[in-house]
């Protein structure tokens, strides 16, 4: 679906996950919400779908959507463990944060 607006709105990274929380994706959009709602739908990516990936576990927002991509370029090349790390910084129990976004 491609949610990017090059618009000067702000641009999120997140990472999805399953219920096992020991898989991951790593996406980038400037509509979160949106986003996500696609993913809880099954319309997302064919990976998210395939991997049932359906918990938002983390996300960042960043100024614009450029700085999300580089952001998400990084991320993607990190070790699993570090990605782990950096999500329980934030959620430690790694709980389905959509519900704090998804009105």
């Amino acid at each position: 679906m491609g949610y990017y607006d090059y618009n000067g709105k702000v641009g999120y990274v997140y990472i999805l996950s399953n219920y096992n929380r020991n898989i991951f994706y790593i996406g980038v959009t400037s509509n979160l919400e949106g986003r996500i709602r696609d993913h809880k739908n099954n319309e997302g990516s064919k990976f998210t779908k395939k991997y049932n990936l359906k918990f938002l576990v983390y996300y960042e927002e960043f100024p614009n959507i450029v700085d999300a991509i580089l952001r998400e370029k990084q991320l993607k090349n990190w070790h699993h463990e570090w990605k782990v790390n950096l999500i329980k910084k934030l959620n430690p129990s790694m709980k389905d944060l959509a519900l704090n976004i998804l009105l």
